[in-house]
């Protein structure tokens, strides 16, 4: 089956399949007169367990090692278990952290932040991992890349359409062969938003951030 079938039937996009096929977790079939992939039941199967793998946060190198069998599923759940546990930890130290502050600080002005910063520096000296600013900024500046992008070929192309438009009501041009570009012009801006909407969800899913730390 195509590439597209396969997001289709497992709820993963295009660049997130070919992002796994780089790192080893899947190795499809070629076809053999064009060399394109060809997806079988056995890649679908394979990538739903990825797919809930990645949705509990399980390390890509892990899946790679249990695919491998140089790892037994039960010790990989044991130390993802740690690692949630250790996250818990995490949330309930900046839970206390934020009610210190609630109870010590009237407002944003009077907030002396390089105070808390060192004491925070001390938390993460002691195991605390606090929010990842990098990839929080990072995502956002993606988003917005892709948005503006987005919104500057949309407003092109509604110029263009209405050019079209113009010439048929304004100048009384013959309407036929205006309407396939304009039909094209239309497809093209549904598209469009379309592939910015898979682009914010790829965003969200982080895949591509995950790819700088395997």
């Amino acid at each position: 089956m195509k590439i597209y079938q396969v997001e289709e039937l497992v709820g993963i996009t295009k660049k997130n399949i070919r992002f796994y096929e780089d790192k080893g977790l899947l190795e499809p079939d070629r076809n053999p007169e064009n060399g394109y992939r060809d997806y079988n039941l056995e890649d679908v199967h394979q990538l739903e367990k990825i797919k809930l793998l990645r949705m509990l946060a399980v390390p890509i190198d892990e899946i790679r090692l249990m695919q491998q069998s140089k790892l037994s599923f039960g010790e990989s759940m044991n130390r993802q278990i740690e690692r949630l546990e250790h996250e818990q930890r995490n949330a309930e130290k900046m839970k206390e952290l934020c009610i210190k502050l609630k109870d010590e600080v009237e407002d944003l002005s009077k907030l002396d932040a390089s105070e808390y910063l060192s004491h925070i520096k001390k938390m993460e000296k002691e195991g605390t991992e606090f929010m990842d600013i990098e990839k929080e900024d990072i995502n956002h500046k993606k988003k917005f890349g892709a948005v503006a992008a987005a919104l500057i070929f949309c407003v092109l192309m509604l110029m263009v359409l209405g050019l079209l438009a113009y010439s048929v009501i304004g100048e009384s041009a013959p309407i036929l062969p205006m309407l396939v570009p304009g039909i094209i012009i239309l497809s093209v801006l549904i598209g469009t938003i379309v592939v910015l909407i898979q682009r914010i969800k790829e965003i969200d899913g982080g895949e591509e951030y995950d790819a700088r730390k395997y």
